[in-house]
């Protein structure tokens, strides 16, 4: 067997390739078949069974009417989009001066932004707890939102973006007039689209994701995230796993939704393409 034959070495490489898409996907693959096994198979028996022998949506039935998830779903939407939202604008702005502005003490201010990222949330938690109480921010939806308005990777993520543009782009759109304002907006924004996607699939995931937060800020049921609904579920069934794993497939669709949709912008792009030397 001649191991240096392109084509067998590509074989070789998408084989492997598959081999870890499997061990990656298969926890997601059992909790679809668990999700859809019916209340006479036995999820916990030994050899465990992939595949349901009698698939049914009754799970998925039985989880929406018996709780809310249309207005879990509805808050984690506005939660997690508000989020996404705020956070590319403070993040942008923020990022912005740091790559293309000179000032006294800028090199300084991006290295302590940076360094924040080896606090853990933990350690702010109760500050940031107290600070929400204190605004009158609690059990509200911008109380979830306050803690991430902006983050220190977003601002490093967007900051090494901006810092990639080619300075023409930015001579030339001075020479036309522009302001900074409208340099930002115009010229700047447009050009790291893949690091906006990239940013906004991150912020979404952690917020939709976020329950620790939530389960300290928010005491109304009425404002529960999808992960304090499937939580809820948990304790409601008392651990029916074909339940619980029914929610969490309602709660992570979204996501997936959102990745598929987006990745196609999560793409190296040309941002000098309008330069000609």
């Amino acid at each position: 067997m001649n191991w240096k034959n392109p084509r067998l070495q590509t074989i070789l490489m998408y084989g492997l390739l598959a081999i870890i898409a499997l061990i990656m996907l298969f926890p997601l693959l059992w909790l679809i078949s668990t999700a859809l096994k019916s209340s006479t198979e036995n999820i916990l028996q030994s050899p465990p069974q992939l595949l349901p022998s009698q698939p049914t949506l009754e799970n998925f039935s039985r989880v929406w009417k018996s709780l809310p998830f249309g207005q879990y779903i509805y808050n984690s939407s506005l939660v997690a989009l508000l989020t996404v939202g705020l956070n590319l604008l403070f993040c942008s702005l923020a990022a912005y001066p740091l790559a293309r502005l000179s000032f006294v003490g800028r090199d300084w201010i991006f290295i302590l932004i940076v360094s924040t990222i080896m606090i853990p949330f933990q350690i702010v938690m109760i500050p940031l707890y107290i600070l929400t109480v204190q605004i009158g921010l609690r059990n509200s939806y911008l109380g979830m939102i306050f803690p991430s308005l902006a983050s220190a990777f977003g601002i490093f993520l967007l900051r090494q973006a901006f810092m990639s543009v080619p300075k023409e782009i930015e001579e030339a759109a001075r020479l036309d007039g522009s302001s900074e304002l409208g340099l930002w907006w115009d010229i700047m924004l447009p050009a790291i689209r893949p690091a906006l996607a990239t940013l906004a699939i991150f912020v979404f995931i952690g917020s939709w994701s976020d329950f620790l937060w939530p389960l300290i800020v928010i005491q109304d049921e009425n404002l529960y995230t999808l992960p304090l609904g499937v939580a809820k579920l948990a304790g409601t069934f008392s651990l029916d796993w074909r339940l619980v794993a029914a929610g969490s497939i309602i709660s992570i669709a979204p996501v997936l939704i959102l990745f598929l949709f987006l990745q196609r912008y999560i793409v190296p792009t040309d941002s000098g393409s309008g330069v000609k030397g």
